[in-house]
């Protein structure tokens, strides 16, 4: 197996310096103290090389470890004296591979040694200085077999997209012969799509496969692993699940509610499709926190629960169940763990496709049970991302407490960070099966993957730096099997298919620009802006301290934006405020700290750090860095605690955050001041009535990311005669639901959905519109095709109509070009760079060049 060296604490997120690295050559170092570890090492193998700083007999200790994670020795010391320094300061990366079978003593090991072109020079002169001999392209004795895949390509590296990736995945649907299975009848009452029975007769296949695992074989009564050459007499288990990655709008969650209504079957012993309907009322149950039932057989008892019905949920009931509740070991129960805007979404579809009572579902979320006999009960337990990783170190959750059925992880992109806490939370979880649920699987690069496989425990890809190794160095350098390997890992756990193969014979879809020309004030007051902000940039990069005033950077592309979208969203004393934005050190000024929280809060551009989210309960550091409250405390309680940006020393006296302000103070009076229409407010308002003028009944929906702007919309919208709604980030899911679901059964009334673009991109059903407009673009195009698809999916029975609002000569054209570069980077050079999270410096640049 190949590892980066590293830290056994490290908590990288992404791929580390290695990506940009080269083969510098390796050199021939001894394993020792073999006798002393339980370890077994076959020939060839690749092993793993990991920085052992706290070793209390060296400090330069370099630890080997075979596929299996086992210790098998140490690097010899003299060896590891010259490495440790260069790996502890992030010059090199080493890679391991042993070209023989285990010996007695000492075993010879291969370490090759990666780093940055420009270092070769001077690593090579330390390294030879040593004394120990490095061996390059340049010597005869450069031969490695092609399973080390650390073999430099010297062909020109050449763009790879993910339509790249995902080719042998649609020939192999094509080549595999996709049967359809139909679910049971007293489970499921929706006719399904011929692609839904396809894609639950692989959802079928895959869980009862018995196959040998991908890049595995069988050699003389032993199994061989042929990337990693690693061999047991023991057979690999099976990888029962994989990554459901149909795409948005296809009605995957029915698809899983077929798969689970199978297995109901299965349970019972029915394996003829038909089982007979139980005639319970039950469906979807809250408990109380702590409550243990006791229910006996055949009694009847009161419990509070919840039906099918969205209303209900919200309310609850007490009603008499009979006893088909009581607790059966035998009981095959899912998890599923989602979003909390998506909770709706599986209720919803809980009572538009199954019938009453035939699923009983637990949610756990709110008050809930600690009891995980309780759990078993049911066939479908349902929470949320943020509830796993609240739970994540609690020893008594009973999430962690059961082996799971199967698990399934909608909208599984969310954890593309491995080392983020609902990530960490989801890779922990015990279950039988395992299935990554997403539209977008790939957002920023091949790395998003690499967390969905720790979630699968498909090794060796489940293991970072086996990822790196045979699929992300092969694939940044432009290497064929990097691909390849890619290629065929795709096509074999999971399945993919798009609107555009003409699946569901979806209505078309249009996206147009609308340009809106800014007034005489607004042109004014952003000429003024964007001048400051150019002159701050210039500022900072002539000094080098862009990085350290990223976020002062951040905020004032913040106001651009806000300028371009309402003026209303800026202070009144803006111009004031501009003065004494200076380049001063920021950390200097807590009041410029504070007004800066109160700026970033207002709108969605940005992740936390370390969660990867966008940040709740926001806090500024006194360097100038936003975190997550929470996140940042957690942080903070280890020993000399440090900004994890900048490492500059931190407490929480130097966290900054806005002056407290009531949700509902501000809603009332943002609705109850006088409206003042600008630009965009008025196009928008122009473009719905002629919308309505052409169909009184077509409904819109109007996507910001600005929950004030959504707030500050309301009132002229209902001047203008139109009924609106509101969906934003502040309403818990039971808001959400009956938001929803009043958007979907109202009547022919004109009717307009103001949506927070980020709380309301992914999960949710809003067919009921066949218009959408966004107030300003959005840096990730991904986001934006995932709001899209809210309205351009199954059950969509209209034309669907696109429109952007953008400010023309303004950094919003700038950011469209932004957007079809993204784009582009998605298409060519695939995996390259690091994770997208908001903008990065490069970014900046663009924005402001001109």
């Amino acid at each position: 197996m190949f590892f980066q060296i590293d830290n056994d604490d490290d908590h990288s997120s992404q791929p580390s310096q290695s990506q940009t690295h080269h083969l510098l050559g390796f050199i021939i170092a001894n394993i020792v103290g073999t006798r002393y570890y339980p370890g077994y090492i076959s020939g060839r193998e690749m092993v793993g090389l990991v920085r052992e700083p706290l070793n209390p007999y060296d400090s330069n200790a370099i630890k080997v470890l075979n596929t299996q994670t086992i210790q098998v020795g140490h690097i010899e010391r003299s060896v590891a004296a010259v490495l440790a320094p260069l790996i502890d300061s992030n010059d090199i990366v080493v890679e391991g591979i042993v070209p023989n079978s285990r010996s007695k003593g000492k075993i010879p090991c291969q370490v090759h040694i990666f780093a940055a072109v420009y270092a070769f020079p001077t690593l090579k002169e330390l390294i030879l200085s040593s004394g120990l001999q490095l061996i390059s392209d340049s010597d005869a004795a450069f031969t490695m077999s092609d399973s080390m895949a650390v073999k430099e390509t010297r062909a020109e590296k050449r763009g790879r997209s993910v339509d790249d990736i995902f080719k042998l995945v649609d020939e192999t649907n094509r080549n595999r012969g996709l049967e359809d299975l139909v679910p049971s009848k007293s489970v499921i009452k929706t006719e399904l799509l011929k692609h839904q029975k396809e894609g639950l007769w692989w959802l079928v296949r895959r869980e009862n496969s018995d196959e040998l695992p991908l890049f595995w074989e069988e050699r003389d009564g032993n199994y061989v692993n042929v990337l990693t050459n690693y061999k047991t007499n023991a057979r690999p288990e099976p990888l029962r699940g994989g990554i459901f990655a149909d795409d948005m709008g296809l009605g995957k969650t029915l698809t899983l509610l077929s798969l689970i209504a199978f297995d109901k079957e299965q349970s019972i012993g029915n394996t003829s499709h038909e089982v007979r309907d139980e005639g319970s009322s039950l469906s979807i149950k809250k408990g109380k926190r702590g409550r243990v039932s006791n229910e006996g057989s055949g009694s009847q008892k009161r419990r509070k629960i919840m039906s099918h019905s969205l209303d209900d949920v919200s309310i609850g009931k007490e009603v008499c169940v009979a006893d088909t509740c009581s607790i059966d070991m035998k009981t095959k129960t899912t998890l599923v763990v989602c979003p909390t805007s998506v909770l709706s979404t599986w209720i919803s579809q809980l009572e538009e496709h199954t019938k009453r009572g035939s699923l009983k579902a637990y949610l756990y979320y709110g008050n809930r049970t600690k009891d995980a006999d309780e759990l078993k009960m049911h066939d479908l337990v349902l929470t949320t991302y943020a509830i796993l990783s609240s739970e994540e170190t609690s020893s008594d959750s009973p999430l962690k407490k059961l082996e799971w059925w199967r698990i399934i992880l909608d909208e599984a992109h969310t954890i593309k960070n491995v080392n983020a806490q609902q990530s960490k939370a989801a890779i922990k979880l015990n279950a039988k099966r395992r299935w990554a649920v997403t539209g977008t699987p790939i957002q920023n690069g091949s790395y998003d993957l690499f967390s969905i496989m720790a979630f699968l425990k498909f090794e060796p890809f489940s293991i970072k730096n086996y990822w790196r190794s045979l699929v992300q160095r092969p694939l940044n350098q432009g290497m064929e099997k990097g691909l390849s390997r890619l290629q065929v890992l795709m096509a074999t756990i999971s399945l993919r298919r798009t609107k555009d193969k003409g699946l569901v014979g979806l209505p078309s879809k249009t996206i147009e620009t609308h340009y809106v020309e800014l007034s005489v004030e607004e042109r004014e007051l952003y000429d003024l802006v964007k001048a400051e902000s150019k002159r701050l940039m210039m500022g900072y990069i002539n000094n080098g301290s862009l990085v350290n005033h990223y976020s002062s950077v951040l905020s004032m592309i913040l106001r651009l934006r806000q300028i371009c979208t309402d003026l209303a969203l800026c202070p009144s004393d803006l111009k004031s405020v501009l003065s004494s934005a200076n380049i001063e050190d920021v950390s200097n000024n807590p009041e410029l700290l504070k007004a800066l929280v109160e700026v970033l809060q207002d709108g969605e551009d940005f992740d936390c750090p370390i969660c990867i989210s966008p940040p709740t309960n926001i806090v500024i550091t006194c360097c100038a860095h936003i975190y997550c409250r929470e996140c940042i405390l957690r942080t903070l309680q280890c020993s000399n605690p440090c900004c994890p940006l900048c490492r500059h020393p931190l407490s929480e006296s130097d966290l900054f955050s806005a002056p407290p302000e009531s949700s509902k103070t501000a809603d009332a009076e943002l609705s109850s001041s006088e409206p003042r229409l600008f630009s965009k407010a008025s196009a928008l308002i122009k473009l719905l009535i002629d919308s309505r003028d052409q169909n009184p009944t077509t409904k819109s929906v109007v996507f910001s990311q600005f929950r004030k702007m959504i707030l500050l919309l309301e009132e002229p919208l209902k001047a203008a005669g139109f009924k609106t709604l509101r969906l934003d980030g502040n309403m818990n899911a039971t808001q959400r639901a009956h938001v929803i679901k009043q958007f979907r059964v109202s009547g022919g009334e004109p009717m307009v959905m103001l949506a927070s673009l980020k709380a309301s991109s992914t999960g949710i059903n809003l067919t009921a519109a066949s218009r959408v407009y966004f107030m300003e673009p959005w840096w990730n195009p991904a986001v934006e095709e995932q709001a899209m698809d809210r309205v351009h999916r199954i059950g969509q029975k209209e034309d669907v109509k696109v429109v952007r609002l953008v400010a023309q000569n303004s950094i919003e054209e700038r950011i469209l070009m932004l957007q079809e570069k993204k784009k582009k980077l998605a298409r060519e050079a695939f995996g390259k760079g690091s994770k997208d999270v908001g903008m990065g410096m490069e970014d900046v640049r663009f924005l402001l060049s001109q």
